[in-house]
């Protein structure tokens, strides 16, 4: 996995530590560095297994020219800037702009029998000059910068590699081919046939509707029960957790778009990290049109460990397509997901990297907890932090342990890179590619554990973009459950009878819990007197079961929330648990809009704008940090 790209870090740093023979007296002679400074980045490159010349460029300020130029006359080398000396673009695609990128070489031109291969790295050259040679004949080298040869396949191949993004997911398991036309026709047959079964035998088809109802809250309740009961502990760091000898890179991807009022938190929050700076790799992700991020972005100078990469435009304009589009131009081994909001904790790096390194192989991917530094702003923040206090906090610890599929939140994950290569990235179409990803994960053998490490957000607080926020999350859900239940047969061979259930439950129970919810809500009518519409076909003592029903449902939830606030340290929301089930109707409005544009706009991404409801004198300060670096679930 993943463990591949760190022992070709580690290798590639011995052995560009190795030429730092030449490298670092080259560069004190010239006068670029001191003695002292030239010991000390041999000394962490080293430490740190990583290239010499990147210690240089990234901890001492060594222009990356410069030691571009050194190298080249070590190797009695040209040094080319392909920004300026166009390359033969035939040759580039022959090699395939996403494997320059990968490999750090570059087919440049054709010149005298010879192909001159572009690289940084000499040792990068080396390691693939037999393969280049099997394919474009006599090679030589010339020598670039990183910097330059990335520019150069952004600016001339930038639109095949978004195109490459935009369908990197095998088509079986994407949901590029979904037809809205049939699926408003569908919808349409499906609502007329409902209408005249309820013109026809109005009781019985709303005794239909009322059953599905309960059964998928009894079953909803007992999961959340369950999960609630084997997961309100805290797991204790396992004692045998190493620290690894070595720490990776870790490449972090945060998609932006329209930000405005969140990019000076974000950029403090990030400067926070206690990660070291050499092995950090933050990338963030913008669209070809947003002027607004990119104007915010201009006005401030990035570290060098934080770079912006622009997605040209393309046929959609979702956050996953962004997300494959940047993996091309990630450098570490360990790649993970931010939202523009986001405060994470400054230790979470560490915290990652260790659990890593002591978990089986199978283990790829990692889900920390989220939580909101707004929940003080309003009602809706409030009901919001307690439903993901609830969710991130006591349900899905719990369902871990009981082996089910985890549906991941679009933040605060960490892949191991190699399979998310391999699994194709991200389904550039779905508008929730983190659910669908927890799905994939499992049905390809991988599989996921939660860290505990927070990042806080910020809660959407404003009813309608709550509204449309979690109508394009459900709407996501409905198209994932589409699309893994094309083959159920094959769904149910590559998770197992207990897994597929839990999709069943997990995506069609939630999916029907918010649509049917109304139907459940007519058995309000009882208690103030009115009869109810199945009064004539169900027995009273079936009104008292369900009232039972609908009480302990309504207990469980309680105390799943109370259980979640308390390990989240804001004991004080408890009392506004209460007021949950006036919070939850929204999403049946939500739930209803995400299936409309099923049929009407599948792949349109309803964005939440941020910014908008930050807590009183709120400051970019780094949340309060876990216990020092250690590898733990929960």
């Amino acid at each position: 996995m993943a463990l591949g790209h760190a022992n070709r870090q580690v290798d590639r740093g011995l052995a560009d530590a190795r030429h730092g023979g030449f490298l670092s007296p080259a560069l004190v002679s010239r006068g670029l560095v001191s003695d002292e400074l030239a010991n000390a980045a041999t000394v962490k490159a080293q430490r740190l297994g990583l290239a010499l010349d990147d210690v240089y460029a990234r901890s001492f300020a060594v222009s990356p020219l410069s030691i571009a130029q050194t190298v080249a006359n070590h190797h009695g080398a040209q040094i080319i800037n392909p920004l300026e000396d166009v390359p033969d673009l035939a040759l580039v695609r022959q090699f395939g702009p996403a494997k320059c990128l990968q490999h750090g070489i570059m087919p440049w031109r054709q010149i005298g029998g010879d192909t001159i291969v572009l690289t940084a790295r000499p040792s990068q050259f080396m390691r693939h000059e037999a393969a280049l040679a099997g394919r474009f004949g006599r090679i030589r080298m010339a020598v670039t910068t990183e910097d330059q040869l990335a520019q150069t396949v952004t600016r001339y191949c930038g639109h095949v590699l978004a195109q490459e993004a935009e369908n990197k997911v095998p088509a079986a398991e994407s949901c590029r081919d979904w037809n809205p036309r049939f699926a408003l026709i569908c919808g349409a047959l499906a609502l007329l046939g409902a209408m005249a079964l309820a013109i026809a035998t109005p009781q019985v088809f709303f005794a239909a509707l009322t059953g599905w109802a309960i059964i998928v809250l009894a079953l909803h309740t007992a999961l959340k029960a369950t999960a609630a009961y084997i997961g309100w502990r805290n797991v204790p760091p396992s004692p045998h957790s190493v620290v690894p000898a070595r720490l990776p890179v870790i490449t972090m991807l945060v998609p932006l778009y329209n930000e405005t009022a969140i990019a000076e938190h974000l950029l403090t929050r990030l400067k926070a990290l206690d990660y070291p700076r050499e092995l950090l790799d933050v990338c963030l992700v913008l669209e070809a049109d947003d002027a607004t991020t990119r104007e915010t972005l201009g006005r401030t100078t990035l570290p060098t460990w934080m770079r912006a990469i622009v997605v040209p435009k393309g046929t959609i304009k979702t956050k996953p397509r962004a997300l494959n589009y940047a993996l091309n131009f990630a450098r570490g081994a360990i790649i993970g997901i931010w939202d523009a909001e986001d405060a994470p904790a400054p230790d979470q790096l560490h915290i990652a990297a260790n659990h890593f390194a002591n978990c089986g192989h199978d283990v790829v991917c990692l889900q920390g907890t989220l939580d909101y530094y707004n929940a003080s702003a309003n009602w809706l923040t409030r009901c919001f932090t307690i439903e993901y206090a609830s969710w991130f906090r006591v349900i899905l610890p719990g369902l871990q342990k009981l082996g089910l599929v985890i549906p991941l939140g679009g933040t605060t994950l960490f892949f191991r890179r190699d399979a998310i290569e391999v699994l194709g990235g991200w389904d550039a179409h779905n508008v929730t590619e983190d659910a669908d990803l927890g799905v994939r994960l499992a049905r390809h053998g991988y599989r996921t554990e939660l860290i505990r490490t927070v990042t806080e957000e910020e809660a959407n607080g404003r009813a309608w973009p709550w509204v449309k926020q979690r109508s394009r999350w459900l709407k996501g859900y409905a198209i994932t459950y589409g699309v893994h239940m094309r083959h159920p047969r094959k769904l149910w061979q590559d998770l197992g009878a207990w897994r597929f259930f839990g999709v069943q439950l997990l995506f069609l129970g939630t999916l029907s819990q918010f649509v049917l919810a109304p139907v459940l809500w007519t058995f309000w009518l009882l208690p103030f007197g009115f009869s109810h519409p199945l009064s004539d076909m169900v027995a009273p003592w079936a009104f008292w079961a369900l009232g039972g029903l609908f009480i302990t449902s309504e207990i469980v939830g309680f105390a799943a929330a109370t259980v979640g606030v308390r390990k989240a340290g804001k004991g004080w929301l408890i009392k506004w648990a209460l007021t949950l089930q006036f919070y939850f109707p929204l999403a049946a409005l939500a739930a209803y809009k995400g299936l409309y544009e099923l049929a009407t706009k599948p792949f349109y991404w309803d964005k939440t704008a941020h910014g908008v409801l930050l807590p009183t004198g709120w400051q970019a300060t780094p949340p309060p940090q876990q216990p020092p670096h250690q590898a733990s679930g929960g």
